[in-house]
């Protein structure tokens, strides 16, 4: 009696390999852009977007007038609980074997930082969400233990983690290092109409390119009309834009009654548009 012959199994489409790829790859993006444009409101969906998929997601509040918690939708009983990595004085002081505000001195520059995303962070639904913070010292740009060990940190979680990693940055990014920068899969400037907006934009892009950033993109947000989407493709040469947010008086009714946009907006289906153009972008480099 001959043995059953063995099923065939076709081998997988293209496609069916770009969804594997876009479910398993980590991703590292930097969201930067003049202060208001909604870079914290864009950083907060596409949070929530990933996670909704079944990725483990970090967002990293790294912008000192920190906004990512309230936007990701998490209480304010609990973000008054919430403590930034940099006012850590004695786990900082524990890790660089030096008191924080202290100059010169010997401490650790490589001290440990893998454990606190999962230890320190705030979890919600799929998301960890780190508050870097910023002490008075480190705002100095100071060779200080603090300043050293949120510098390590930020370099751990772009360098060395597997999950999507999405950092909410403010409008420059000096404190990027090019080791750090370069880990950076897609830095997307958020841009509003407007002269000052765009100036922001085409410092970020110039400092951006001096660090190796691979990819820069743009998101058009606040957009009223053609007139505004016309006015940004003209003024973001060198830049590819990913995507635009149009204006909705949702977005300020979210903020001012203090929930999320992911929650309460009609915005997302425009940044799940974008989320889908990113994760297209950066998974054709891969498959």
């Amino acid at each position: 009696m001959s043995s059953p012959q063995a099923s065939k199994v076709a081998p997988p489409t293209v496609k069916e390999l770009e969804n594997y790829a876009m479910l398993k790859m980590s991703m590292k993006i930097a969201i930067t852009g003049k202060g208001g444009v909604g870079k914290t409101t864009l950083a907060a969906v596409l949070s929530h977007l990933f996670a909704s998929d079944g990725k483990r997601v970090i967002a990293v509040d790294a912008d000192p007038d920190a906004n990512l918690a309230q936007a990701l939708g998490i209480k304010p009983a609990d973000i008054e609980n919430i403590k930034p990595i940099a006012e850590m004085g004695e786990l900082i002081e524990e890790r660089t074997g030096a008191q924080p505000g202290k100059t010169g001195g010997i401490f650790k520059l490589n001290p440990r930082v893998d454990d606190l995303p999962e230890d320190f962070g705030f979890r919600i639904n799929n998301i960890i969400l780190l508050i870097m913070g910023r002490s008075k010292a480190a705002a100095s740009g100071c060779y200080c233990p603090e300043h050293i060990f949120l510098k390590r940190l930020l370099k751990h979680l772009l360098v060395e983690r597997d999950e999507v990693v999405i950092v909410d940055m403010e409008a420059g990014i000096e404190h990027l290092t090019r080791g750090t920068a370069e880990a950076v899969d897609a830095f997307i400037v958020v841009v509003e109409p407007g002269q000052r907006s765009i100036q922001t934009a085409g410092t970020v892009k110039e400092l951006a390119k001096g660090l190796g950033v691979k990819k820069v993109f743009v998101v058009a947000n606040k957009v009223r009309n053609d007139a505004d989407l016309q006015f940004l493709k003209e003024h973001i040469e060198g830049m590819e834009l990913l995507g635009t947010i149009r204006f909705r008086q949702s977005v300020m009714d979210a903020d001012v009654k203090g929930v999320s946009p992911f929650e309460s907006s009609d915005l997302v289906g425009d940044v799940k548009i974008i989320e889908e153009r990113l994760q297209a972008a950066l998974t054709s480099n891969q498959v």
